[in-house]
């Protein structure tokens, strides 16, 4: 394993920077809704996996995915060459979770939508009215 390249204070410095919520990918799935006349919650603490989106109404929760963080095998991101171990350990835990409370959503009677950031850049209109 390869130690890292930032001191422990300074990774917890960049990677606290790194967002979680409100993320580019987010806001724009979120005003695409809105313009498209659909009202909705975020970030529900209720609910499993604190979905991103929540369109009660609908019974439909949606989550906006980032390639990197959600392990997505689209090809547009590349694992650290530096503890790589460590990445793909992380990313997996992550992936598995991702499913885990997607499954606990179904159960609740919610349909559950992904959306990946990589997917967002070729047709958000389609991706959407598959919704």
């Amino acid at each position: 394993m390869c130690a890292d390249v930032f001191s422990k204070k300074k990774r917890s410095e960049v990677m606290s920077l790194i967002r979680s919520k409100n993320t580019k990918p987010e806001l724009y799935v979120r005003s695409f809704l809105h313009k498209k006349g659909y009202r909705f919650r975020l970030h529900q603490k209720n609910l499993p996996g604190s979905p991103d989106i929540v369109l009660k109404k609908h019974g439909v929760v949606i989550n906006v995915n980032g390639c990197f963080w959600h392990h997505h095998n689209c090809g547009k991101y590349k694992i650290p060459k530096t503890n790589k171990k460590f990445w793909l350990n992380k990313l997996n835990k992550n992936k598995k979770r991702d499913e885990k409370n997607k499954n606990k959503l179904r159960k609740l009677g919610w349909k559950v939508y992904k959306i990946w950031e990589c997917k967002l850049k070729q047709n958000t209109n389609r991706i959407i009215n598959k919704i």
